[in-house]
């Protein structure tokens, strides 16, 4: 007769007759399987075998035979789990399986009854009980216990569903148990695997004594070996390799170590005597060893303590940077009073040229450091920061360590270039790893995964370098003490080009006894009409094109006693060609539609002209000249702005629903972003619609609200040196930016006239003046 039974799915596991089971009951399914047991069916449910792990089983995933159970305890568990011991009861055969109402239901029936000869089933138990107490005494995960279970059973079928539990079977042998339902066959079936077991057993039994004997063997082999190399050594006969043994313990007796490395070198050493001389092993912990004694452990260079000095190598190799300079000489006084400090982690974040890398080596020189310097623009895996560990084929440590190795002191100018330009991969995170590097509070215990042993990074003075501020990971960025560098205006380029560049590019040439000069109106054209940068890179190399130009000269002919070259501004074009940026190239005038923004790019400031036109359509908006989502979002808010104010801007509404406008910003293969372009195309738009031309020699820059407010922006000196290079007379920036203006070079404050506004309608109001 068939009856319904809700069912718990053992997945991996197969339950017999006789035996219990602990289960933590954590999905909805399988605790609502227990509530009906429980309150419709008296404690009894269906526990079914599943080999498989499918999530929605059918009756051909699950084993035919299952077992009705009993749930002897059931407890609430505070985490939402419920635990239960459920205890088997016999087996029963599955019809059906059917997800009823959120829980497994089966239907379930009496399974095949067998007739069995009482006196063949005696037998066959008295030789089990026989076999099984001999499996007992060869193994020692099966005790008395068991014997004790089954002594005095004459059923056959009890005491194999009691010891098959117990067995070392695989899943499909124990449920191929639970499936044959003829006790005589499942008691054979378990004579068969006792005996195999036993046999098993004594194979392993010979193989450890084959094994221990080896080991004794080896073991007996290296008492023999010491005894041979101590003779040797009697005779004078000693190894290449005892050799090594004896020259590595020199050194490392010569050499200040911590106390964990001597102890690790120690380790290492023993390691290494043991190997034999043509293992593969032999090498890579040979090579460990020469990393171990070769890092400067506590090497420390003597530190420049004379501020004088250290204030004039800095103002001889760089010009301007007063903020930096004071901060280095900042550290050194304090260093000299305190007598220890832990070295600052500076981060200089400016345009590409601006002397980032060179100002790091002055410092270095200044303070009679060594001056090492890793570039990790490209690293886009964590082992190249904090190294490979042994394990791997052709490990080595990270750059941080192999760099350290390079300077041979513990206390280097240690310069890390472009930390904004590490990228993730699956490799991992370099940005993650220099955390540990760059923070002063755990940097002296920085463990490489190849060096295993803790370094001491915290004399280090880190230098990172960066383009962009918000490139920096924000993580990282909170460990560094930021540094900015602007770009140069003119005529800090004219002396930087005056004072430096043009003294090191002679030297290069081999002109440094040959006369040759380059008049300021020469320099300046070359600045003006050869370069667009915010650094002073490309004018270097610009002036080292004008001096191969003159070595070519003077090998070609034969020297004269007197040699000497005075480069005029009319001069320029016959070294360097055409020029190749013009300041009056833009279509100067007054434009309706037209306005000047001001950009912060990557090369430093520049003007952004932002063109509008409309057309007959119906209010659409295009957008183009490679705008990121910011700055599209600013289009949108100033339309926005416009269509709400239009009564009070003089804009028939019409004008705006009827026409689609086309906002253009030009060099369309540049990207553009960011939000300081609101009041920019704000006043672009209304111009288009009130045909109202703007003067060209005005510049604006803000972020602007829905309400007509402007706000903050960044990087105004880039901005300000970039809108006066073209030529620009007026500048309107947000009330919030009036702060910055200091840090504007005076020359230009003086030539450029800077209105500070708070509301868009200012803007207006001085655009229509």
């Amino acid at each position: 007769m068939k009856t319904n039974l809700p069912v718990i799915l053992l997945r991996g596991i197969v339950i017999l007759p006789q035996a219990e089971i602990k289960l933590d009951i954590t999905k909805d399914i399988e605790k609502k399987a227990i509530a009906m047991a429980e309150e419709y069916h008296d404690n009894h449910i269906l526990l079914a075998c599943q080999p498989n792990l499918e999530e929605n089983p059918d009756i051909r995933d699950i084993s035919k035979i299952g077992i009705i159970g009993f749930i002897k305890v059931k407890m609430e568990m505070p985490n939402n789990k419920i635990k239960v011991i459920i205890k088997g009861l016999n087996r029963t055969h599955i019809y059906d399986l059917v997800n009823h109402d959120g829980y497994h239901e089966a239907a379930v029936g009496p399974i095949t009854q067998y007739d069995v000869d009482l006196k063949m089933e005696m037998a066959y138990v008295r030789k089990t009980f026989k076999e099984l107490k001999k499996y007992t005494g060869l193994i020692p995960y099966l005790d008395n216990t068991v014997l004790n279970q089954i002594d005095g059973l004459t059923s056959a079928g009890k005491l194999t569903d009691i010891v098959a539990l117990v067995m070392p079977l695989s899943l499909e042998r124990k449920t191929t148990y639970l499936e044959t339902l003829n006790p005589i066959e499942r008691i054979k079936m378990l004579l068969g695997d006792i005996r195999q077991e036993e046999e098993i057993t004594r194979l392993e039994q010979k193989i450890d004594l084959e094994l221990k004997h080896q080991l004794d063997e080896a073991q007996k082999k290296f008492v023999l070996t010491e005894k041979m190399r101590i003779i040797r050594e009697e005779l004078g006969d000693i190894s290449t390799k005892d050799k090594d043994v004896e020259n590595i313990n020199k050194k490392m007796k010569k050499l200040k170590l911590p106390k964990a490395v001597k102890a690790r070198l120690n380790e290492e050493i023993k390691r290494y005597e043991g190997l034999p001389s043509n293992s593969p092993e032999t090498a890579v912990v040979r090579n460990y060893i020469d990393w171990l004694l070769n890092l400067p452990w506590q090497v420390i260079t003597r530190d420049n303590d004379d501020l004088k000095r250290a204030k004039q190598i800095l103002n001889s190799s760089h010009y301007g940077l007063e903020k930096i300079k004071t901060r280095i000489i900042e550290y050194l006084g304090v260093k000299k009073m305190t007598k220890n400090l832990r070295s600052p982690i500076l981060c200089f974040v400016g345009p590409p040229g601006t002397g980032k890398t060179s100002l790091a080596k002055s410092i270095a020189t200044s303070l009679n450091r060594k001056f090492v310097k890793i570039a990790v623009g490209a690293a886009s895996d964590e082992a190249e920061i904090v190294g490979h560990r042994r394990t791997y084929v052709g490990a080595s440590p990270g750059r941080i360590i192999q760099a350290m190795k390079k300077a041979k002191v513990s206390n280097p100018v240690f310069l890390i270039d472009e930390i904004d330009k590490m990228s993730k991969s699956y490799r991992g995170d370099p940005a993650s790893s220099l955390l540990e590097v760059l923070d002063p509070e755990q940097n002296q215990f920085f463990a490489d995964h190849y060096i295993e042993v803790e370094y001491d990074l915290s004399k280090v003075l880190f230098i990172a370098t960066a383009n962009y501020l918000h490139d920096i990971p924000e993580a990282l960025r909170d460990r560094l003490e930021i540094v900015e560098l602007s770009g140069y205006t003119e005529y800090e380029k004219l002396d930087i080009a005056k004072k430096h560049l043009l003294p090191k590019q002679l030297e290069e040439h081999g002109l440094d006894k040959v006369k040759i000069t380059l008049d300021d109106e020469a320099i300046l054209t070359i600045i003006r009409n050869y370069t667009k940068e915010a650094g002073v890179r490309e004018l270097e190399r610009l002036i080292a094109t004008v001096l191969r130009k003159i070595v070519t000269k003077l090998v070609a002919k034969e020297p004269k006693s007197k040699l000497e070259f005075a480069i005029k501004n009319k001069d320029v074009t016959k070294y360097l060609g055409k020029e190749k940026y013009l300041p009056n190239d833009q279509d100067v005038g007054d434009k309706v539609g037209v306005v000047n923004g001001l950009a912060y790019t990557y090369f430093g400031g520049d003007i952004l002209p932002i063109e509008v036109t409309f057309f007959k359509g119906k209010g659409d908006l295009v957008l183009t000249g490679s705008l990121g989502e910011v700055m599209k979002e600013s289009a949108r808010i100033a339309l926005s702005y416009i269509k709400s104010h239009a009564d009070e801007l003089g804009i028939e509404a019409k004008k705006i629903s009827q026409n689609d406008i086309h906002i253009h910003v030009p060099e369309g293969a540049i990207p553009k972003d960011g939000p300081s372009a609101g009041i920019t195309l704000t006043t672009a738009l209304i111009s288009a619609f009130k045909n109202m031309p703007i003067n060209h020699t005005i510049g604006m820059t803000g972020e602007m609200t829905l309400r007509g407010s402007v706000l903050r922006i960044g990087g105004l000196k880039e901005k300000a040196i970039g809108a006066h290079r073209n030529g620009l007379k007026i500048i309107i920036i947000p009330r919030g930016n009036e702060r910055d203006l200091d840090e504007i070079p005076k020359e230009i404050r003086e030539e450029l006239s800077f209105i500070s506004v708070k509301k868009y309608e200012e803007v207006l109001d001085i655009v229509n003046q």
